[in-house]
């Protein structure tokens, strides 16, 4: 029994030695990945707001050449207003530029270039946006046969920055279409 008490007062003073060995190392580690965590946390934020601000500022400045093919190649597949037989046959625009050139009619009377003319004013505006608040400026708008000038518009500033494409249809008819920024 003698030798239980003995034990009993060694095992607190051997377990405060424990404490004060192991405890402060214990704390001084947690501090130390503490810090650590804080850093990474401030690192990321800093990285955050850097290319918050990189992408906020780096706008779209000018119009790409392919992005000016593939409007000129989209709208001539858009189908007019314009039938060709009573059959509900619309033209597509491609169509409704060689029957223009030709000076056919719809059949319900209107002159194809009157509506060709009306259709791709349409989708101009609508798809090219411009103005100062916007990257394009301006665009003109070309369809010129080997004999004559069939549609021609011009919308907007015309500046010295620009992106074109031209298309050559049958019988010598070319879209031309010049985007400026």
């Amino acid at each position: 029994m003698g030798e239980n008490i003995m034990n009993k007062k060694e095992t607190p003073a051997f377990t405060s030695r424990i404490n004060i060995k192991i405890c402060p190392e214990s704390k001084r580690s947690q501090e130390e990945m503490l810090g650590f965590a804080l850093i990474m946390v401030v690192v990321a934020v800093v990285l955050l707001i850097f290319l918050g601000f990189s992408l906020s500022s780096s706008k779209k400045e000018s119009v790409e050449s392919y992005e000016v093919e593939s409007f000129i190649q989209s709208f001539l597949q858009y189908t007019s207003s314009c039938e060709e037989n009573f059959e509900l046959n619309y033209l597509s625009v491609q169509k409704l530029i060689l029957a223009c050139d030709k000076g056919e009619t719809c059949v319900d009377g209107r002159e194809t270039c009157e509506v060709l003319n009306t259709t791709l004013k349409e989708i101009t505006e609508n798809s090219w946006k411009i103005g100062e608040e916007f990257p394009v400026k301006g665009y003109e708008l070309q369809i010129v046969s080997s004999e004559d000038s069939l549609i021609s518009f011009k919308e907007g500033n015309i500046t010295g920055n620009s992106k074109g494409a031209v298309q050559v249809l049958p019988n010598s008819v070319e879209v031309q279409f010049t985007a400026y920024y």
